[in-house]
């Protein structure tokens, strides 16, 4: 029989960790979702990993791009578009994707269909000191000040605009 003792704190379930509240940038009353910060949770300092859940019509975030750190997602539940440089990818469970730093490719994953999306995200554990590049949001790139990839190696994009097909948040405001 297990000791109860000795696991507390040490296991956990995803359900109460989420913690119910919407991320979503400065000015923009869009919303990316809901986070179970596993990393926050379990007190880890040098790994980020989080279960992200986006609701229909929710993207994980604005395209963007990371100079300094890599990334890892794993499709748990749905099937998400992959949007990278202006081009979108239909996943599904099971399916993983991993963006190598510097690369200057920018990226979101897009809820467009009627059911959850949850997906296992793996990364470093956030440093002020990271760049970042957002290519369709000029403005949020000077708001960022230092910590905008200014040298962000130059990528042509392709034909999608990285927004969601039927955004649930165009109930309130439009997207910026």
């Amino acid at each position: 029989m297990a000791n109860k003792k000795v696991f507390n704190g040490l296991v956990a379930n995803w359900k109460d960790i989420e913690d119910g509240s919407n991320a979503s940038y400065p000015g923009s009353r869009e919303t990316h979702g809901l986070t179970a910060n596993f990393a926050k949770h379990f007190k880890l300092s040098r790994l980020g990993v989080s279960q992200d859940r986006l609701r229909p019509g929710e993207r994980s975030s604005w395209p963007h791009a990371e100079a300094d750190e890599e990334e890892f997602v794993l499709v748990l539940e749905g099937t998400p578009d992959l949007w990278v440089d202006g081009h979108i990818k239909r996943l599904a469970p099971g399916d993983c994707v991993g963006f190598a730093s510097g690369t200057g490719l920018a990226h979101t994953f897009i809820n467009n269909t009627n059911a959850d999306v949850r997906m296992i995200v793996v990364g470093e554990a956030s440093r002020y000191r990271s760049r970042i590049h957002y290519p369709m949001h000029p403005k949020r790139n000077a708001e960022i000040g230092s910590r905008h990839w200014s040298d962000v190696p130059k990528r042509k994009l392709g034909p999608h605009d990285g927004k969601p097909d039927k955004p649930r948040y165009l109930r309130k405001s439009k997207t910026p």
